[in-house]
């Protein structure tokens, strides 16, 4: 028997593999099935992205408006800066001007005088012709008064002084508000349960102690009990103050809810760049239909305050006044997003985009050679901006972003102002990468070439 064809024996406890080679048809229907299970998971992270930006727009004009109001209402400072604008408008003062004016005037009995002065010219034996002319006096002494009245009330309401007994009652009556809404135990006003409480104790203090210098010695012997009296008692208290913490949820946490959102949308979708663009473009949409509702509300406002108890430029400028952050948020917000959305644009692969990121190139590239011609080269630093421009630039944005965040109430100005100082750190850096020149570049690889 030949050896050579007898098998030989399977060594103990190996294993035998075998492969299986697919056909031509099983190759197809695989590459099938994969190229259906990845359109698939394509398809639902398209949905689930589509959804997330759906809610992330719908609440993005509420966020905006919710932080206003939470701004506006639990903030003293921020409520005072808003207000102070209204003690120096012309429509406003004028307003308050007459209507004072009215108050002192309607308060002097003119009449009274008048018939004053007829009885003592009477009693003096004036001619007839003297106690007529003092009777039809009443209409220029009228007149006179309320020249004086007008006079002085306009020094008064056009100073300096209007200005800082404005902007001091406001904030005194503002922070007494929020101090009773939010439970605060600070301040004259307080809450307690569904009472509202003025603490008097300061007032209490300052009698006694001017009673003491007075000479009453005995004032020194006033209790400090009872230091507090009772304004008024509402079961509505407590709703108002559950308002409050609702407030002071949503303006909080809606718009970080509103970004969460946003961010996940373009996360969770296949093409990033396309996402990030229509989010932008999204966001800055809504920003237009709501300076657009800010727009018709005015309108509704004014049409629904009669002109007798407020006139229309007035009534104007008081609106006008107390929205004006709101519309200044919202115009950032526009403007961040319209910047989003064409800087995603320049980084696809459009034409536009192509030609302009080749300009680009092409002036930090001429840039760079006049450095290098002046005798100034980048070396190991421009190699190093060169070799991780990405990481760069990311850096340089999430700076950008940064700061805007930080600023306290940026506005449409302040993000230009980031912007411009974006874009130029961006240049330079581009300028200094292409200071290295290409010289040097070589002569790295040569001199980081595998040692022998």
């Amino acid at each position: 028997m030949n050896p050579a064809a007898s098998p030989d024996p399977p060594d103990s406890g190996a294993e035998v593999t075998r492969h299986h080679v697919m056909t031509a048809e099983e190759r197809a229907e695989y590459e099938r099935l994969r190229r259906h299970a990845a359109v698939r998971h394509r398809r639902v992270r398209q949905a689930g992205s589509s959804v997330l930006l759906l809610l992330a727009l719908v609440l993005a004009p509420l966020a905006v408006v919710a932080a206003w109001v939470q701004d506006t209402v639990s903030d003293t400072g921020r409520y005072v800066q808003t207000v102070a604008p209204l003690a120096s408008e012309p429509a406003v003062q004028e307003v308050v001007i007459n209507r004072i004016t009215d108050r002192v005037v309607d308060n002097v009995d003119v009449a009274a005088v008048t018939d004053s002065l007829v009885r003592a010219l009477q009693d003096a034996g004036a001619p007839p012709r003297v106690v007529e002319g003092a009777e039809s006096l009443e209409g220029p002494l009228r007149n006179a008064v309320r020249s004086v009245v007008d006079r002085t009330v306009t020094r008064v309401i056009t100073s300096d002084a209007f200005q800082q007994v404005w902007e001091g009652a406001n904030r005194r009556s503002h922070a007494a508000v929020v101090n009773m809404l939010t439970g605060d135990r600070e301040g004259p006003v307080r809450a307690e349960g569904d009472t509202v409480q003025l603490d008097v104790g300061a007032v209490v203090d300052q009698v006694r102690e001017r009673l003491v210098d007075a000479g009453f010695d005995k004032a020194a012997a006033i209790p400090d009990t009872d230091r507090t009296i009772t304004l008024f008692q509402t079961e509505e208290l407590g709703k108002a103050q559950d308002a409050m913490r609702l407030l002071d949820i949503l303006g909080t946490w809606l718009p970080v809810l509103t970004v969460v959102l946003a961010a996940l949308a373009v996360w969770t979708n296949p093409a990033h760049r396309v996402m990030l663009m229509i989010t932008a473009t999204g966001v800055g949409l809504m920003m237009v239909v709501l300076l657009v509702a800010l727009a018709v509300v005015r309108r509704v406002y004014l049409d629904s305050v009669p002109p007798d108890a407020l006139p229309t430029d007035a009534a104007a400028a008081i609106y006008d006044t107390f929205v004006r952050f709101l519309r200044d948020s919202t115009r950032t917000l526009l403007v961040v997003a319209v910047i989003t959305a064409l800087v995603a644009y320049l980084y696809g692969p459009g034409r536009p985009a192509r030609a302009v990121r080749t300009a680009a190139d092409r002036g930090t590239t001429a840039a760079g050679r006049g450095l290098r011609r002046a005798g100034l080269r980048t070396g190991s630093t421009g190699r190093w901006l060169t070799d991780h421009r990405a990481w760069t630039t990311g850096g340089v944005i999430a700076a950008g972003a940064l700061a805007l965040v930080l600023w306290n109430h940026p506005t449409a100005g302040a993000v230009a102002l980031v912007l411009g100082i974006a874009v130029a750190v961006l240049i330079i850096l581009a300028i200094l990468a292409a200071a290295a020149g290409p010289a040097d570049r070589a002569a790295d690889r040569a001199t980081e070439g595998p040692a022998p």
